[in-house]
């Protein structure tokens, strides 16, 4: 009989180290996913930043564009009226209206 004890202690502390051992393998491979892991998110999370940075920039010209768009549209628009033809025809070519007097500077 105290073979037969002997044998079962030796297997129950058998097991118990394998337990322990797999237990610790087990630990080991989930420390090393969550280490994976971490690794992942901070590469992810400057990349975020850095893809944040950009749109915040685009978003600048966009909005530089539609002020642009705006002023293009009313130029369009103000170019489209007898008074801009009369400044133009004053400012390029030097015409005048019959009506009107004209000073010159001397020099």
């Amino acid at each position: 009989m105290a073979v037969a004890r002997t044998r079962r202690k030796k297997a129950a502390y058998r097991k118990r180290v394998q337990n322990r051992f797999s237990m610790f393998l087990v630990i080991l491979a989930l420390l090393m996913i969550l280490a994976a892991v971490y690794a992942s998110s901070i590469k992810m999370q400057a990349k975020l930043d850095t893809l944040e940075a950009q749109s915040a920039a685009l978003q600048v010209q966009i909005d530089a564009e539609k002020e642009r768009a705006q002023e293009i549209e009313l130029l369009l628009k103000r170019s489209q009226t007898k008074e801009y033809y009369e400044e133009i025809a004053k400012e390029k070519l030097g015409l005048v209206n019959e009506d009107e007097i004209v000073f010159k500077a001397e020099d």
